[in-house]
């Protein structure tokens, strides 16, 4: 893959999908910068990567705070001298029904999956374009398309959507792509403490039946990085399953 040497911010890669798309980009030759909001997560992610000789640093960063995100970018450049991948993964999801649903329940989801990966892709912006050469990859969700008792993750991820499709526009001539990708039902820790009655219900929408896993959305990831896949730009990639054939 053609990775090698970049340098790689990926949010929310002290666990989960981040933090397998992280570990997935260093074995092929990146430098990492795993990002968190929990210092321990961070440094312990940081020491495993270091143990196997990857080139790797952690910063501790809130994703919705502007400050913070760009300190976070500065310092990434002041120590590898680049940014050329940004991978907006960091998110979280408050569900309900509609009428169960708070205003902070609206605000924090929209802040930590839209807010973030505009600020995160705002910070990156003048370095990327200044070398003309960039990716940008958000973590979007099939649940764009719309889930019953989703309406704040939805919204959130519907706004990622259009997002990446402005920033493709405005940076295709910089040399800088912008792509989602959008993962379906994938066997995370979250999926372990759902209740027996609710993983067969997901699973009856599943057109292949099963679940993805971590490894299909850092494969997926890793193929809109590669130096050569220049000219794939404002596209949602769907990686969940045929999950997105339907909504609901």
């Amino acid at each position: 893959m053609g990775i090698e040497n970049r340098v790689a911010l990926i949010t929310g890669s002290a666990s989960g999908i981040g933090k397998k798309t992280a570990y997935r980009m260093a074995q092929n030759g990146a430098k990492i910068v795993i990002n968190d909001i929990m210092l321990d997560k961070v440094e312990e992610t940081v020491k495993e990567f270091e143990q196997e000789g990857l080139a790797v640093i952690g910063k501790v960063a809130d994703i919705t705070k502007r400050g913070e995100v760009e300190k976070m970018v500065e310092e990434t450049i002041g120590t590898f001298g680049s940014l050329d991948i940004l991978v907006n993964n960091a998110g979280m999801e408050r569900a309900g029904a509609l009428r169960n649903l708070t205003e902070a329940d609206w605000d924090i989801t929209l802040n930590v999956n839209l807010k973030g990966a505009f600020l995160c892709s705002q910070a990156a912006h003048n370095h990327m374009v200044g070398q003309n050469r960039g990716r940008i990859i958000n973590i979007a969700s099939r649940a764009w398309l719309g889930g019953a008792g989703q309406a704040p993750y939805s919204s959130a991820k519907a706004g990622v959507v259009g997002l990446t499709r402005v920033l493709a526009l405005e940076l295709g001539r910089k040399g800088v792509t912008a792509n989602c990708v959008a993962p379906g039902l994938i066997h995370t820790p979250l999926w372990d403490e759902l209740p027996d009655k609710n993983k067969a219900f997901l699973l009856s929408k599943q057109p292949t039946g099963k679940l993805g896993d971590v490894d299909d959305i850092a494969n997926a990831v890793m193929f809109l990085a590669d130096d050569e896949n220049g000219f794939i730009t404002g596209q949602v990639l769907y990686v969940c399953g045929g999950r997105s054939l339907y909504s609901g």
